[in-house]
């Protein structure tokens, strides 16, 4: 829904902006190109605090656990939840890092769509964070 309506906002706030400011259409084009970064911008800090909801469930999950996780942004928009599951400890004195399953169910309950993806998490400090970008590449495009 946020990678949709970011084209879209995009165009129609540059546009506005545009208009605002000057008549010139060189100007449009550069108006556009700023809301699209802008919303961009928060279109990244929403996947960002859905994927650290779903790593900080895993801090106290040994592989065969599982939970459930959600999201409540400051926004109501992509407020999403699923099911988290560790598949396994992997090792390693640096970084400690698990790796994890889980859905993100979007939609009302008799309708809700859900898919389960992979990636693995490792602590940094006292917080676990996603550690892998190729699991969020078909979710969350390039973004991370």
């Amino acid at each position: 829904m946020l990678t949709e309506g970011t084209a879209a906002g995009a165009s129609t706030a540059g546009a506005g902006i545009s208009r605002a400011v000057t008549r010139n259409a060189g100007a449009t084009g550069i108006g556009q190109a700023a809301a699209r970064a802008g919303l961009q911008y928060a279109e990244r800090r929403i996947h960002q605090a859905e994927q650290d909801a779903i790593a900080s469930e895993i801090a106290t999950m040994a592989p065969g656990g599982h939970r459930p996780w959600h999201i409540d942004h400051t926004i109501p928009i992509g407020n999403e939840h699923g099911e988290v599951r560790v598949m396994r400890d992997i090792p390693n004195r640096l970084t400690p890092r698990k790796e994890q399953v889980f859905t993100v169910e979007s939609g009302k309950a008799e309708e809700a769509k859900h898919a389960w993806h992979t990636t693995q998490a490792c602590r940094s400090g006292a917080r676990w964070k996603w550690a892998l970008a190729e699991p969020a590449t078909g979710r969350w495009e390039s973004l991370q």
